[in-house]
């Protein structure tokens, strides 16, 4: 066996044991990597998935006792009566919402006295009057310092004119 054949046949046992610890470590990491992602909720493609906030339970303030406004004397009716519930999700809200009824009530107590029986009688008016209750609060609760978005809804439970 020549010289230069003698060199070239001791190097590859020891390429060949290079090349399966390469392919190993790969392997490996490959490995390891797809349970990182497994493991941390990763897709595997490496996208993000966005994490899906959970919704605290809602919960109901109502304003005892009902409201109760007079219409104009020259109206088919003479009165309206609404009972009123606020919906938050924010236990601190329910608080907020509780320790400021006095002003609440009154504000819509105006807003509710100064409509016409014509403003109040359709479903689109009623809306709107709901709509207009809910932007009227949230306005007492940004003046107080507070998130206004933390009300969310405000509902009318029972509407009864006379």
């Amino acid at each position: 066996m020549s010289e230069a054949a003698a060199t070239d046949a001791v190097p590859a046992p020891k390429k060949n044991k290079l090349l399966l610890i390469g392919i190993a470590a790969v392997v490996m990491l490959g490995g390891g990597a797809g349970a990182f992602f497994m493991l941390s909720g990763g897709d595997a493609d490496g996208a993000k998935k966005e994490k899906v906030e959970q919704k605290l339970p809602a919960q109901f303030v109502a304003l005892d006792p009902p409201f109760v406004v007079n219409f104009e004397a020259g109206a088919s009716a003479r009165f309206l009566q609404i009972a009123v519930q606020l919906m938050t999700r924010d236990p601190r809200m329910v608080e907020f919402l509780k320790s400021h009824d006095p002003v609440i009530r009154n504000d819509l107590l105006l807003l509710f006295g100064n409509k016409t029986v014509d403003q109040v009688s359709t479903q689109e008016a009623k809306e709107g009057l709901r709509q207009a209750a809910l932007e009227k609060i949230h306005s007492i609760i940004a003046a107080e310092g507070e998130k206004p978005e933390a009300l969310e809804a405000v509902y009318f439970t029972s509407f009864v004119m006379q």
